[in-house]
């Protein structure tokens, strides 16, 4: 509603004043060096806060990209500059990486010996979607037999209903191996606009990771982000271990 009241007056800014004094580089609960940002872009913001930040919601930094309306996070208790949120920066040497996110609400569904045939996609999420149900991440490999397996991921809370259904779409299709779950995932997400012009992000975000001994599960990418699918057990250790790896404690840096 601020958001929306600021882009109709129009205002200079819209600003947000909350229980803590900005968006930090994680989160400072889990790392304890994470730093409070200066500024960020409106696809890092949405990037972060689809993959856990709750610093803001979703939908206000939306309509604030839209309509290119600047936002400013502030402390309801202290004074401070906070962090402003807006178009991206021109400095074309921006950090890579502006931080990383992290989601405890995960659930991982794997249906196992499917038919690999045109449309078998659409069979098994096709009930889902039917269902409300929202997927995020999703893997499918072909098998030597004909057969896929087909993975995705779901909020935590929609993992028995999920599994209901896709059990039920496995005897349909006939798959001939069984269908797992796992809610003891997280999902671990690497932000930064400054990923389109740096190579080697998310290898050096792997390594990171192989160093520690952290498996992971699952892999997604997209212009600005890169996330995983790791054991709930290694967040901590995991976020730690990125923030380290990227320097996201320097402030004079660009993650080199």
């Amino acid at each position: 509603t601020a958001v929306a009241m600021a882009a109709a007056l129009p205002a200079d800014e819209c600003q947000i004043f909350t229980d803590v004094d900005g968006v930090y580089t994680t989160d400072p609960r889990v790392e304890p060096k994470a730093r409070k940002l200066d500024q960020i872009t409106f696809e890092e913001m949405l990037e972060l806060a689809s993959s856990g930040s709750k610093v803001l919601q979703i939908r206000a930094v939306e309509f604030a990209g839209k309509y290119n309306v600047p936002l400013r996070v502030l402390s309801s208790f202290e004074e401070g500059e906070g962090t402003l949120i807006s178009l991206e920066e021109e400095d074309v040497e921006a950090a890579k990486i502006a931080g990383n996110a992290f989601s405890r609400d995960e659930a991982k569904l794997t249906i196992r010996g499917v038919p690999d045939h045109p449309g078998v996609a659409y069979q098994i999420l096709g009930p889902i979607g039917d269902a409300n149900i929202e997927v995020d991440m999703i893997v499918q490999n072909i098998g030597e037999d004909d057969t896929t397996d087909f993975t995705f991921t779901i909020h935590r809370n929609d993992l028995p209903q999920a599994l209901e259904i896709l059990q039920q779409t496995a005897r349909e299709l006939g798959a001939n191996r069984e269908v797992e779950s796992d809610d003891n995932i997280v999902k671990i997400a690497l932000v930064g606009v400054g990923m389109r012009s740096h190579a080697a992000i998310a290898s050096s975000m792997f390594k990171a990771l192989a160093a520690e001994q952290i498996n992971i599960k699952m892999i997604s990418t997209s212009e600005i982000k890169v996330s995983v699918i790791v054991d709930e057990k290694y967040l901590e250790l995991a976020v730690r271990t990125l923030h380290q790896a990227f320097d996201l404690d320097q402030p004079d840096t660009k993650n080199i």
